[in-house]
């Protein structure tokens, strides 16, 4: 069984970084992907993904990312439920990151780059997750 997805797109806003109870950093954001092709209109279709890293790639990520930044999510999908404040059983899709490559150059004031840039990757990290994830 194959569980894979790779993604490259913008963040629609900053990383959001937490710690679990137990220390572990997690930092969530979503990533703005087109699609390869174009609708009636002749207007690319966006798909907004929500991710999830954790550790020391949840540290980087909330450090070096930000709204407007170009990346990569090389992970797994995963669908996870809870129960609502209303009692009612809700559903999540995320990508589960086990690897992100930071596609856009660092800048000196660590503003987000413009939306279209095509310089990519003066900075590239790689971080895997091991077998110990918090949940």
């Amino acid at each position: 069984m194959l569980n894979r997805v790779v993604l490259i797109g913008r963040l629609t806003k900053d990383p959001e970084l937490r710690y679990t109870p137990n220390g572990v950093a997690v930092a969530s954001f979503t990533l703005a992907v087109d699609r390869t092709y174009k609708n009636a209109q002749g207007e690319r279709e966006t798909d907004f993904i929500p991710c999830v890293v954790f550790r020391q790639l949840a540290e980087l990520c909330a450090n070096y990312l930000a709204k407007g930044r170009l990346a990569a999510v090389d992970g797994r999908i995963q669908v996870r439920s809870f129960e609502g404040q209303d009692g009612q059983r809700r559903w999540v899709t995320e990508v589960l990151g086990e690897n992100v490559r930071f596609l856009s150059p660092k800048d000196n004031n660590n503003t987000s780059s413009s939306a279209g840039s095509d310089d990519f990757g003066s900075f590239a990290h790689e971080v895997s997750l091991d077998d110990d994830i918090p949940f």
